[in-house]
């Protein structure tokens, strides 16, 4: 690439955003630019947003996700904020479309110069989250870590947001290794995709506690995906209602399973932190 492309380090929730804006020029990123950009010592992130010309009338951009190992995501509610309040801010718009590898995202200004993303409708059919084997019941799996007779996690909860999510219940959030016992879970054999990681605490009826680890990034202050696929994972299994506040150590994000179609809207806050130039593949040097 000879000429340098704009990016904007940007943050969802606490969720470290990078997009890159590939708009206007012929160029795409491999997995290796897309590594070497996040061992840049301004341009680290969880999720790379590569804005890309749309295929589709009636849409702003199409988005390409990338985890920091370089590999594909196929949504990031965070990042789709981010990209949401760049492209709004371009047209003055109050609304914007996005084409993903998952499909359309939807995002809308709220208040207190928040966001809205409707991240669609789950999906909890066992081969299309996917899982390696079949189960009738997606509410809670056959799967556990530890001992047969006393595991340390076990049951959880499995949706698709467009990328694959478990979700574990537990008493208490803070009490377990996640840095340990995430990269085994999301590995898993169950999950031939991998599977982002989640640790659930039911704090209220409209209330949940989550630690995440994010599948190709690792330990996370906010997933938004993760936090649309607990609340609907807890509201499928009577553990609180269809509206609930999903706290993560990044902040909290506002998760609406809207009854009348089934989509999820996720509502929560973006900061942008910096801008800059770089350019491929010179930043692998």
């Amino acid at each position: 690439m000879s000429a340098p492309v704009t990016y904007r380090k940007m943050n969802g929730a606490g969720n470290e955003i990078l997009v890159v804006d590939l708009r206007r020029v012929p160029d795409r990123l491999s997995a290796d630019d897309v590594r070497a950009i996040a061992a840049g010592p301004a341009t680290g992130f969880d999720q790379l947003m590569a804005l890309l010309p749309t295929r589709t009338d009636g849409v702003d951009a199409r988005v390409r996700i990338f985890n920091r190992d370089g590999s594909i995501a196929g949504t990031c509610g965070n990042g789709a904020r981010c990209i949401a309040a760049v492209v709004m801010d371009e047209t003055g718009r109050a609304e914007s479309v996005f084409e993903t590898d998952a499909g359309l995202l939807l995002a809308r200004r709220a208040e207190g110069g928040r966001i809205t993303v409707d991240m669609g409708a789950p999906r909890f059919r066992w081969d299309e989250i996917p899982l390696a084997e079949p189960f009738p019941d997606t509410r809670a799996i056959e799967l556990q870590i530890g001992p047969i007779d006393a595991p340390i996690l076990h049951s959880p909860s499995v949706v698709s947001m467009g990328n694959p999510h478990a979700i574990f219940w537990v008493d208490d959030a803070d009490a377990f290794d996640l840095e340990r016992l995430g990269p085994l879970l999301e590995n898993h054999p169950m999950f031939p995709e991998r599977a982002n990681i989640s640790l659930a605490e039911v704090t209220g009826k409209d209330a949940i506690k989550l630690r995440v680890w994010e599948r190709g990034a690792g330990i996370t202050l906010a997933c938004g995906s993760a936090a649309c696929a607990t609340a609907v994972a807890a509201a499928r299994t009577g553990r609180t209602g269809r509206s609930v506040a999903v706290t993560l150590p990044g902040g909290t994000l506002d998760i609406l399973w809207r009854e009348s179609d089934g989509h999820v809207l996720m509502t929560g806050p973006w900061e942008l932190e910096s801008t800059g130039e770089l350019t491929l593949p010179a930043t692998a040097a």
